[in-house]
């Protein structure tokens, strides 16, 4: 079996060169139909435009790769602890609560039980 791994890279570099040169384009002219009517802002050009969807990217997104608190990563590895605690004994339930207990002492400590 051959790995196309080069071909995968080119079009994902395809893709991401076409999706930023058509947002900026739209964001470039969302801009600039509304900014200067409303707000006698300024017009600006489609480098411009690319920078701020780079900045709401950082600010509403965050640095993170894998977005840990967002998203559908999350949500998986969600269902997946909850199909193993599922699948666990009340022995075993119990033992893996305490063993978070133990990690987590600080705020087993001042909250107990009850979180």
């Amino acid at each position: 079996m051959k790995t196309r791994w080069p071909l995968h890279i080119l079009k994902f570099t395809a893709f991401a060169v076409l999706g930023v040169a058509v947002f900026g384009f739209v964001v470039m002219a969302l801009w600039n139909a509304l900014i200067p009517a409303l707000f006698s802002g300024p017009e600006i050009g489609f480098w411009q435009a690319a920078g701020l969807l780079v900045l709401s990217h950082i600010l509403l997104r965050g640095w993170s790769p894998c977005r840990s608190a967002y998203g559908w990563r999350q949500d998986r590895w969600r269902k997946k602890f909850e199909e193993k605690l599922a699948s666990l004994s009340p022995e075993e339930r119990e033992k893996l609560k305490e063993e978070w207990r133990n990690r987590c002492s600080p705020f087993w400590r001042e909250h107990g039980d009850e979180h």
